[in-house]
C-alpha cells in the first residue's frame, strides 16, 4: 500500500489554511504535516485543537519565507516518515476533490515527480502555476519561442489541462500539488532554505531535471490556488514591494540554472523587460526600480546572504 504525505507551509493566513487542512484531511493520506512560519493570528491554537492522528505540527520562532519551510517540512518528513511519496503546498493551495485518489490511482511507473494542474477556485487555469519545458533544453519550445511564442512558446498550453489529456514531461512545476517521490528526495536534497520565497519551486524541480529525475504533469490531478496575487498589464504585482527582491533576484539564479551558456547574452534583455514592470507600481514606481536594481545586482552575483531585515530596510 503506497505511503502518502503531505506538507503544508503556513504563515498569517489561518482563513485559507483552514479550508486546505480539511479538504487534506477528507482526502486519503497518511500524514499531514503542516510547517507554521512563526504565525501570529491564532494558527497554532487552531491547530492545536485538530484531534486527527495523521496531523503533525511544527512551529518556527521565526519566519523562513516558503523556501525555508518547505526545506525543514520536506527534512522531517523524510528522515521522520520515510513516506512512498510526499505532495506540497502552500495554505492557499489545495487538492481537488478526489484529487488524492486520482494520484493514487494513476500509473506513476517511470515518473520521480508528479505536478498537478493548478486551477483558481473559479475553474480559470493558474498561470503562475502554469508548468514549463525548458527551451533552452529542447530544441522545438525553443524554435517556438525564439519565432515570437514568447511564455507560450515553452509553457504547457490549455489543451494538456484537459482531464483525459496524456501525462507530459515537464522541466518546471510548482510546489502547488507537487508530488515527490521517495527517490526525488533522496537525490534532488532539500529546496535552498536562502531563496526565502519565489523560485525555490523553479529551482529545485529544474536540479531534479538536470540529475535525470523525470516530472510528469498529469492534468487528471487537480489543485485550487485561491491567490489574491494582482495582474497588471506587465504580469503580476507584487505587493509589498519588498518581494520584488526576491523575485527578480531569485528568477536570476533560476534562469543562469536554465539557460546555460545563453544566460549572459539573456541578462540584458531581462533587465529592459523587468524595468518596464514599473509601470504597473504607479507611486511605487521608484520604490519598485531601487529594488529591482538591488536584486538584479545579487542575482548576477548569487549572493544568497543578504538578511530578510536588510531587505525589508531597502524598500522602506
Amino acid at each position: 500500500m503506497l505511503r502518502l504525505a503531505a506538507v503544508v507551509v503556513t504563515h498569517q493566513r489561518l482563513g485559507k489554511l483552514r479550508e486546505t487542512v480539511a479538504r487534506l484531511l477528507a482526502q486519503p493520506v497518511d500524514h499531514l504535516l503542516v510547517f507554521d512560519n512563526a504565525s501570529t493570528d491564532g494558527t497554532a491554537e487552531w491547530l492545536g485543537g485538530i484531534t486527527d492522528p495523521r496531523l503533525i505540527l511544527r512551529r518556527s520562532a521565526q519566519n523562513l519565507g516558503g523556501a525555508g519551510g518547505f526545506s525543514e517540512a520536506l527534512r522531517e518528513v523524510r528522515d521522520r516518515l520515510d513516506p512512498d511519496w510526499v505532495v506540497v503546498m502552500d495554505d492557499d493551495g489545495r487538492p481537488a476533490p478526489g484529487a488524492m485518489a486520482a494520484f493514487r490511482a494513476m500509473d506513476r511507473t517511470g515518473w520521480d515527480a508528479v505536478g498537478a494542474a493548478v486551477f483558481h477556485p473559479d475553474g480559470r487555469i493558474c498561470e503562475m502555476n502554469r508548468p514549463y519545458r525548458n527551451p533552452f533544453w529542447r530544441g522545438a519550445e525553443f524554435l517556438r519561442t525564439l519565432s515570437g511564442g514568447g511564455r507560450r512558446g515553452f509553457h504547457l498550453q490549455d489543451p494538456a489541462y484537459a482531464p483525459d489529456a496524456p501525462l507530459v514531461e515537464v522541466d518546471m512545476a510548482s510546489f502547488v500539488g507537487l508530488f515527490l517521490s521517495r527517490a526525488a528526495l533522496n537525490r534532488a536534497g532539500l529546496p535552498d532554505p536562502r531563496l526565502f520565497i519565489y523560485g525555490d519551486d523553479q529551482l529545485y524541480t529544474l536540479t531534479m531535471r538536470r540529475r535525470g529525475l523525470r516530472i510528469g504533469f498529469a492534468p487528471g490531478i487537480r489543485f485550487e490556488h485561491d491567490t489574491e496575487a494582482m495582474q497588471g498589464a506587465t504580469g503580476l504585482v507584487l505587493n509589498p514591494v519588498w518581494k520584488v527582491y526576491y523575485m527578480y533576484r531569485n528568477a536570476l539564479i533560476a534562469y543562469r540554472v536554465a539557460a546555460g551558456p545563453f544566460f549572459w547574452p539573456l541578462v540584458p534583455v531581462l533587465a529592459v523587460k523587468w524595468r518596464r514592470k514599473a509601470r504597473d507600481y504607479g507611486a511605487e514606481a521608484g520604490r519598485f526600480r531601487r529594488v529591482l536594481a538591488v536584486a538584479m545586482r545579487d542575482g548576477l552575483a548569487g549572493r544568497l546572504d543578504r538578511s530578510h531585515e536588510d531587505v525589508l530596510m531597502l524598500a522602506e
